[in-house]
Protein backbone atom coordinates (compact mmCIF):
# COMPACT_ATOMS: atom_id res chain seq x y z
CA UNK A 1 0.00 0.00 0.00
CA UNK A 2 1.24 3.50 -0.80
CA UNK A 3 2.77 5.42 2.14
CA UNK A 4 0.63 8.52 1.52
CA UNK A 5 -2.54 6.40 1.55
CA UNK A 6 -1.48 4.77 4.83
CA UNK A 7 -0.74 8.19 6.31
CA UNK A 8 -4.15 9.47 5.20
CA UNK A 9 -5.83 6.46 6.85
CA UNK A 10 -3.81 6.96 10.03
CA UNK A 11 -4.75 10.65 10.11
CA UNK A 12 -8.41 9.78 9.67
CA UNK A 13 -8.20 7.17 12.44
CA UNK A 14 -6.60 9.72 14.77
CA UNK A 15 -9.29 12.28 13.95
CA UNK A 16 -12.03 9.73 14.64
CA UNK A 17 -10.38 8.68 17.91
CA UNK A 18 -10.22 12.35 18.98
CA UNK A 19 -13.87 12.87 18.06
CA UNK A 20 -14.82 9.74 20.00
CA UNK A 21 -12.85 10.97 23.02
CA UNK A 22 -14.61 14.36 22.92
CA UNK A 23 -18.04 12.76 22.58
CA UNK A 24 -17.26 10.45 25.50
CA UNK A 25 -16.24 13.46 27.62
CA UNK A 26 -19.45 15.30 26.69
CA UNK A 27 -21.52 12.24 27.58
CA UNK A 28 -19.75 11.91 30.93
CA UNK A 29 -20.29 15.62 31.61
CA UNK A 30 -24.01 15.30 30.93
CA UNK A 31 -24.20 12.24 33.12
CA UNK A 32 -22.25 13.96 35.89
CA UNK A 33 -24.32 17.15 35.69
CA UNK A 34 -27.57 15.19 35.84
CA UNK A 35 -26.47 13.57 39.10
CA UNK A 36 -26.25 16.97 40.79
CA UNK A 37 -29.98 17.52 40.47
CA UNK A 38 -32.91 15.63 41.90
CA UNK A 39 -35.69 14.31 39.66
CA UNK A 40 -37.96 17.04 40.97
CA UNK A 41 -35.46 19.77 40.00
CA UNK A 42 -35.03 18.26 36.55
CA UNK A 43 -38.80 18.18 36.02
CA UNK A 44 -39.11 21.81 37.13
CA UNK A 45 -36.36 22.79 34.68
CA UNK A 46 -38.02 20.91 31.84
CA UNK A 47 -41.38 22.58 32.53
CA UNK A 48 -39.70 25.99 32.78
CA UNK A 49 -37.88 25.40 29.51
CA UNK A 50 -41.10 24.34 27.80
CA UNK A 51 -42.88 27.50 29.03
CA UNK A 52 -40.00 29.67 27.79
CA UNK A 53 -40.03 27.90 24.42
CA UNK A 54 -43.77 28.37 24.06
CA UNK A 55 -43.45 32.08 24.90
CA UNK A 56 -40.61 32.51 22.44
CA UNK A 57 -42.42 30.74 19.60
CA UNK A 58 -45.66 32.69 20.05
CA UNK A 59 -44.01 35.75 18.55
CA UNK A 60 -42.57 33.69 15.67
CA UNK A 61 -45.43 31.55 14.55
CA UNK A 62 -44.49 31.23 10.90
CA UNK A 63 -41.42 29.38 9.64
CA UNK A 64 -40.54 32.36 7.45
CA UNK A 65 -40.20 34.53 10.59
CA UNK A 66 -37.89 31.97 12.14
CA UNK A 67 -35.87 31.72 8.93
CA UNK A 68 -35.54 35.52 8.78
CA UNK A 69 -34.42 35.62 12.41
CA UNK A 70 -31.86 32.86 11.75
CA UNK A 71 -30.50 34.76 8.74
CA UNK A 72 -30.18 37.91 10.88
CA UNK A 73 -28.28 35.97 13.53
CA UNK A 74 -25.97 34.46 10.90
CA UNK A 75 -25.28 37.94 9.48
CA UNK A 76 -24.52 39.23 12.97
CA UNK A 77 -22.16 36.32 13.62
CA UNK A 78 -20.40 36.88 10.30
CA UNK A 79 -20.05 40.59 11.11
CA UNK A 80 -18.56 39.84 14.55
CA UNK A 81 -16.18 37.28 13.06
CA UNK A 82 -14.97 39.82 10.48
CA UNK A 83 -14.74 42.58 13.09
CA UNK A 84 -12.80 40.63 15.71
CA UNK A 85 -11.14 37.94 13.59
CA UNK A 86 -12.19 35.25 16.09
CA UNK A 87 -13.80 32.04 14.94
CA UNK A 88 -14.46 29.52 17.70
CA UNK A 89 -14.49 25.94 16.47
CA UNK A 90 -15.28 24.00 19.64
CA UNK A 91 -16.11 24.42 23.29
CA UNK A 92 -16.50 21.82 25.99
CA UNK A 93 -17.48 22.31 29.59
CA UNK A 94 -17.23 19.87 32.46
CA UNK A 95 -18.67 20.60 35.90
CA UNK A 96 -16.10 19.56 38.48
CA UNK A 97 -17.91 20.70 41.62
CA UNK A 98 -21.32 22.19 42.29
CA UNK A 99 -22.72 23.39 45.57
CA UNK A 100 -25.39 25.91 46.48
CA UNK A 101 -23.11 28.97 46.31
CA UNK A 102 -20.15 27.68 44.34
CA UNK A 103 -19.61 26.07 40.95
CA UNK A 104 -16.31 24.92 39.46
CA UNK A 105 -16.25 24.14 35.74
CA UNK A 106 -13.43 23.08 33.46
CA UNK A 107 -13.58 24.62 29.99
CA UNK A 108 -11.76 23.77 26.77
CA UNK A 109 -12.05 26.27 23.92
CA UNK A 110 -10.47 26.02 20.47
CA UNK A 111 -10.54 28.44 17.61
CA UNK A 112 -8.69 30.71 15.25
CA UNK A 113 -7.98 34.39 15.24
CA UNK A 114 -7.32 35.34 11.64
CA UNK A 115 -4.89 32.54 10.73
CA UNK A 116 -3.49 31.76 14.21
CA UNK A 117 -4.95 28.70 15.90
CA UNK A 118 -5.27 28.54 19.66
CA UNK A 119 -6.59 26.27 22.37
CA UNK A 120 -7.46 27.35 25.90
CA UNK A 121 -8.07 25.18 28.93
CA UNK A 122 -9.08 26.74 32.23
CA UNK A 123 -11.14 26.32 35.35
CA UNK A 124 -13.87 28.81 36.15
CA UNK A 125 -14.92 29.25 39.77
CA UNK A 126 -18.26 31.02 40.14
CA UNK A 127 -19.36 32.12 43.60
CA UNK A 128 -22.72 33.64 44.42
CA UNK A 129 -23.37 35.82 47.46
CA UNK A 130 -26.93 37.17 47.74
CA UNK A 131 -27.27 39.17 44.49
CA UNK A 132 -23.58 39.31 43.57
CA UNK A 133 -21.92 36.71 41.34
CA UNK A 134 -18.15 36.62 40.98
CA UNK A 135 -16.05 34.49 38.66
CA UNK A 136 -12.36 33.60 38.89
CA UNK A 137 -10.27 31.96 36.17
CA UNK A 138 -7.59 29.52 37.32
CA UNK A 139 -5.34 26.82 35.84
CA UNK A 140 -5.19 28.64 32.51
CA UNK A 141 -3.30 26.78 29.81
CA UNK A 142 -2.83 28.29 26.35
CA UNK A 143 -1.62 26.33 23.35
CA UNK A 144 -0.80 28.33 20.25
CA UNK A 145 0.40 27.34 16.84
CA UNK A 146 2.87 30.23 16.56
CA UNK A 147 5.27 29.87 19.48
CA UNK A 148 8.43 30.43 17.44
CA UNK A 149 8.35 34.12 18.32
CA UNK A 150 9.82 34.65 21.80
CA UNK A 151 7.58 37.68 22.41
CA UNK A 152 4.48 35.54 21.87
CA UNK A 153 5.87 32.88 24.22
CA UNK A 154 6.49 35.50 26.90
CA UNK A 155 3.02 36.94 26.43
CA UNK A 156 1.39 33.49 26.62
CA UNK A 157 3.37 32.63 29.76
CA UNK A 158 2.43 35.91 31.42
CA UNK A 159 -1.24 35.48 30.52
CA UNK A 160 -1.26 31.91 31.87
CA UNK A 161 0.32 33.14 35.09
CA UNK A 162 -2.19 35.96 35.63
CA UNK A 163 -5.24 34.11 34.24
CA UNK A 164 -6.50 37.22 32.42
CA UNK A 165 -8.63 36.03 29.48
CA UNK A 166 -9.76 39.50 28.42
CA UNK A 167 -6.16 40.65 27.96
CA UNK A 168 -5.40 37.47 26.02
CA UNK A 169 -8.27 37.95 23.56
CA UNK A 170 -7.59 41.66 23.05
CA UNK A 171 -3.86 41.16 22.52
CA UNK A 172 -4.30 38.09 20.33
CA UNK A 173 -6.73 39.96 18.10
CA UNK A 174 -4.27 42.80 17.50
CA UNK A 175 -1.25 40.51 17.13
CA UNK A 176 -3.03 38.14 14.73
CA UNK A 177 -4.24 41.01 12.55
CA UNK A 178 -0.71 42.38 12.18
CA UNK A 179 0.70 38.87 11.79
CA UNK A 180 -1.60 38.48 8.76
CA UNK A 181 -0.41 41.80 7.32
CA UNK A 182 3.27 40.82 7.78
CA UNK A 183 2.67 37.38 6.26
CA UNK A 184 0.87 38.83 3.22
CA UNK A 185 3.63 41.42 2.76
CA UNK A 186 6.36 38.75 2.82
CA UNK A 187 4.38 36.57 0.42
CA UNK A 188 4.08 39.54 -1.92
CA UNK A 189 7.88 39.89 -2.10
CA UNK A 190 8.60 36.17 -2.59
Amino acid sequence: MDVSVCQAYEDEIQALEEELRLLTEKYEDVQQESTFFSDEEIQKSIKSFQRETQRATKGHESPSDLKAQLENLERDLLFLTKLTGFEFTSHSKKTVEKTRNRTVQKHRLTGKCHSLSFQLEFQLLEMQDDEKVSAVVSDLSIIMESRENSDVSKFVSSTEEHGNLLTFFRSLSTYAEWYEHRRNTFLHFK
